[in-house]
């Protein structure tokens, strides 16, 4: 072991007790943590050190510092991707024999590969809700600069994100970082995108893990429609009279909606000052994430917020508080009603999700009891009876997410509800 050196940010000495004189295909099973993995030209491993769960990926010593710098690059400007922790080099076998340098990111906790998804839930709607997570990652890598270069849900993981995906990027191993990306770059990656997500729908469908009613390449085309109408959303340039200014505030308003906010916004008049243009310079995803965080100190993904703020702004009419400061009453929401709604669950099953998506869920079985029962159920009742029928029945998502291709999950008594859920989850009504 006198030649291994380990390249971290964030060094741990645990790190050298893991077999690196071993090639990693042949790690024993004792240090490996049973994930699922996606399709990856290299070898992929998970084991667990010092209560966490890292991927361990064997790559060229040059490619993998580079991945490891991109990634690191990636995290600093905030885009959703897997955290770094470094590389290992200078491996050698017992018998002498260089090993390939290895990569070492941190796992993303409640994240799945696509196939694992596919597993679970066939309904032609995961496709589509995969797809527009995937949309979303890609505009976002785009408006930083990032080429990818190797588009595939096969280099994405996906969480849950209330009755949304959220999705993150896993292999930078081709990608590029420029100050702007030209359109000829943009759309050489989406066309790559189409083609490689039709080609892994395709071997799905082949695998009899895909609905019969899903069109592989409709969700190609879906991808490119999906990132069209978002990229335009965030960067078109709008025209309208000087008289009009409100649609500035409209402009504005919208792109919030869409969980973006406008860091700088180019306004431009023509001679006469009769026409004016409106153009977002600078957007930052994640608008309801950082909104529920400075009142409420929760740190969720962004369609969670969304979510966690309506029942907010309910529990706020619903005790006639709106004349009073929002963070007051965020506090007091926080005290009296999320955190105990939290704290009902068996604390053996809370793990199952993220606190966030399981009020999300929570509020979801609450709408579905009620309409069952023609009556507002109350919350404790509505705890007692998720828990019971949906929750014990659900796969861990933190400790092993997701079942093998083709394993079936437990049958529950109320098994046609947590199908219905998947498929076509709750409005907000609480």
């Amino acid at each position: 072991m006198d030649q291994l050196q380990i390249t971290s940010a964030t060094p741990n000495s645990a790190l050298l007790d893991l077999p690196w004189r071993l090639p990693l295909a042949q790690w024993p099973a004792d240090v490996l943590a049973a994930l699922p993995r996606g399709i990856s030209r290299h070898v992929v491993r998970f084991v667990r050190l010092d209560g966490k769960v890292l991927a361990i990926k064997e790559i060229s010593e040059e490619i993998a510092f580079r991945e490891y710098a991109m990634l690191r690059q990636l995290r600093k400007l905030e885009i959703p991707s897997v955290r770094p922790i470094g590389v290992v080099t200078g491996r050698l076998s017992d018998t002498g024999e260089h090993l390939e340098a290895a990569l070492v990111t941190e796992h993303l906790a409640f994240s799945l590969p696509y196939r694992s998804v596919f597993s679970q839930w066939l309904q032609t709607s995961t496709a589509d809700r995969l797809i527009d997570a995937l949309a979303v990652l890609m505009v976002r890598l785009h408006l930083v600069g990032f080429y990818w270069g190797d588009v595939s849900l096969s280099n994405t993981l996906f969480r849950r994100d209330a009755d949304q995906f959220a999705a993150y990027l896993v292999d930078a191993e081709t990608g590029q970082l420029h100050r702007e990306l030209s359109r000829g770059q943009r759309e050489y990656d989406l066309d790559l995108a189409r083609t490689n997500i039709i080609g892994e729908l395709m071997d799905l469908a082949a695998g009899e893990l895909l609905d019969d009613e899903i069109d592989e390449v409709a969700v190609g085309d879906a991808l490119v429609a999906r990132y069209g109408e978002l990229w335009r959303a965030l960067t078109g340039v709008e025209a309208f009279g000087s008289d009009e200014r409100w649609r500035v505030a409209a402009r504005i308003e919208r792109l919030n909606d869409l969980g973006f906010d406008v860091g700088e916004l180019s306004i431009t008049t023509d001679i006469d000052g009769t026409t004016v243009q409106i153009q977002p310079k600078v957007v930052d995803a994640g608008h309801h994430a950082r909104r529920l965080l400075k009142i409420t100190g929760l740190d969720v993904q962004d369609n969670q917020a969304r979510r966690l703020l309506n029942d907010l702004d309910s529990y706020q009419a619903a005790t006639d508080r709106q004349e009073d400061d929002e963070q007051i009453v965020a506090q007091d929401w926080l005290q009296n009603v999320f955190q105990p709604t939290i704290r009902a669950v068996p604390r053996e099953l809370r793990r199952k999700l993220e606190p966030a998506q399981l009020y999300h869920e929570i509020l979801d079985h609450r709408w579905f009891i009620s309409e069952q029962a023609k009556r507002d159920v109350p919350m404790p009742e509505t705890v007692a009876s998720y828990v019971e029928n949906v929750l014990r029945y659900r796969p861990d998502e933190k400790a092993i997410l997701g079942l093998a291709p083709g394993e079936e999950p437990d049958e529950g008594p109320e098994a046609d509800y947590f199908h219905y859920a998947a498929a076509d989850p709750a409005d907000d009504t609480p």
